[in-house]
């Protein structure tokens, strides 16, 4: 499916909503460009709302802020990364990597998360990966080396 950003700009084919102006502005902590693909300016448009609205709430829990590492990716970015899978999460606006530098920032990030309704987390020595892609096994935990 071709989805096309509230400004007109056309994204790269994902099965994906973009967001609208209105629920962007319902969004407290973060902004649609913060999500961007680095190869496709203005494609943070393309993440999910539910999700984001959950990030937004887990944020405003953490008490601290969230840099995104990773969130929308186009298919072309998201199969230039040698770890990626073909069907991630990330490349249908369903998932964000958020930087965690120190253990307890880690530590509070994943039980708020657990608390919140996340059930798929990935844990990074800095970052933590949280998606919330339905055709995927639910309930888990992995490490990233």
């Amino acid at each position: 499916m071709r989805v096309v950003s509230p400004n007109g700009q056309g994204y790269n084919d994902c099965l994906c909503l973009a967001m609208t102006n209105t629920q962007w502005g319902q969004i407290t902590h973060f902004r649609a460009s913060e999500f961007d693909s680095p190869d496709e300016k203005g494609s943070g448009g393309n993440m999910d709302y539910e999700f984001v609205r959950k990030l937004d709430t887990l944020r405003e829990l953490c008490g601290f802020s969230f840099v995104i590492h990773s969130g929308y990716r186009s298919p072309g970015h998201n199969a230039e990364l040698p770890d990626a899978v073909p069907d991630s999460a990330h490349t249908q606006g369903l998932a964000a990597d958020i930087g965690t530098p120190t253990s307890g920032m880690r530590f509070a990030l994943v039980r708020h998360a657990l608390a919140s309704g996340f059930r798929r987390v990935g844990i990074g020595k800095t970052f933590v990966h949280l998606d919330m892609d339905e055709t995927k096994p639910q309930d888990v935990v992995w490490l990233y080396s």
